[in-house]
């Protein structure tokens, strides 16, 4: 039974010589950078900004209001307001559009972020439905003339 206290002993030895390089790198030298400001940094968010992507948005617009620049989307439970900043970019049929181009009754989706203090800042609006919009002449390979072979 002499070997248990060797063996019991060598482990401990083995983890004392695993743990100390990893704890003398999470040790602070007093030339590395301060606690404080390495804290500060990565505590504090954004002022403006609570989250870091926008989210998207889809729906119909059931209010507008040009003074103060918001428009709500309704949804299912209650209605989301975003606001229109000069950093918003709106969009009509692929063109450039603005604040005034943005009417109740219309489809709308974008991207909005979720500020601090609980406001919706619109990212991105396109204004119109959304997909591809349709072609008034059908392609040639659905046509049914296409699809069939020519009689001898």
């Amino acid at each position: 039974m002499k070997p248990q206290p060797y063996i019991v002993g060598g482990i401990c030895v083995a983890v004392i010589a695993l743990c100390t390089p990893l704890i003398a790198q999470t040790s602070s030298k007093s030339g590395d950078v301060k606690p404080e400001k390495s804290e500060a940094i990565s505590s504090t968010p954004s002022p403006a900004k609570e989250s870091t992507r926008p989210i998207p948005f889809h729906g119909m617009i059931s209010a507008v209001d040009q003074n103060a620049k918001t428009f709500a989307i309704a949804g299912k439970e209650q209605s989301r307001v975003f606001k229109v900043t000069g950093k918003t970019s709106i969009t009509k049929a692929g063109k450039t559009a603005s604040m005034k181009d943005i009417t109740e009754n219309e489809e709308a989706s974008g991207s909005y972020w979720k500020n601090t203090d609980g406001t919706l800042e619109a990212k991105m609006v396109k204004l119109g439905p959304m997909g591809k919009t349709k072609t008034s002449a059908p392609s040639p390979a659905a046509s049914p003339k296409a699809l069939t072979s020519p009689k001898p």
